[in-house]
């Protein structure tokens, strides 16, 4: 039987700081891919625009005052990510669909006709993380895996609290709770995992996982669904 997963990938981890430190990511990720596809694996990877999104949103901002707008930019800048990483991956022969998908229904058709489909943002409004657990809710993934740029979900913001601790087993529901589920949000909040994403995956019954995707092999481990450092989110 085809096993279908769905990984949501963090903008920031297209850019590590060191050149050096670009090229083995790319590899490795590259390696990953062929074994996946060795397998049969299918993979949606849905790309967040991290610097290119905040840096685009910072130069429109004066001059555009319509949020929609704001957010149809950052959309933008997702595919942009999107775009490279669907090109990386298909250098190696790998089968990648030839185009980046505008919408979820789309992208899990591809998926089942590719091993790989990779896309971007979609709609103001939804971050990449709500666009990976509505991909991974059409294309019948059994969990939504959030690769970014922290080793876990903490039990509170680590940036401002000093005895933060990370979690290792967490609920849906917990998680929501985490995340602010349900509570309006500050401006310039941010946390692990968007809140209407956990919503939709509670909704869903659909577990998730987080793990610090700079790293390729704690990656491959949950795609092969072996033990690795980081966040279980059980239903």
């Amino acid at each position: 039987m085809t096993e279908t997963h769905i990984v949501a990938l963090g903008g920031s981890l297209l850019r590590p700081e060191e050149e050096s430190g670009r090229v083995k990511w790319f590899a490795d990720l590259r390696d990953l891919a062929a074994k996946l596809q060795q397998n049969g694996t299918r993979v949606g990877i849905v790309v967040g625009g991290g610097l290119p999104a905040r840096e685009a949103i910072t130069l429109a901002e004066p001059y555009v005052g319509d949020v929609h707008a704001l957010d149809e930019i950052g959309i933008a800048a997702t595919r942009l990510n999107a775009t490279i990483i669907q090109q990386v991956l298909r250098e190696p022969g790998l089968d990648v669909a030839g185009m980046i998908p505008l919408d979820c229904d789309h992208a899990a058709s591809l998926l089942g006709e590719h091993n790989f489909v990779v896309m971007g943002g979609t709609t103001p409004g939804h971050t990449t993380d709500a666009v990976a657990v509505e991909l991974a809710i059409k294309a019948g993934a059994g969990r939504c895996i959030i690769a970014t740029n922290v080793s876990h979900v903490y039990d509170k913001d680590p940036r401002t609290n000093d005895d933060a601790s990370p979690v290792s087993q967490l609920t849906l529901v917990q998680l929501g709770e985490i995340c602010g589920l349900g509570k309006p949000r500050q401006a310039g909040a941010s946390v692990v995992v968007d809140p209407v994403a956990v919503e939709w995956a509670i909704e869903a019954n659909l577990a998730m996982c987080v793990l610090d995707g700079r790293s390729i092999d704690l990656l491959a481990a949950a795609l092969y669904g072996r033990e690795f450092s980081g966040t279980n989110i059980t239903i």
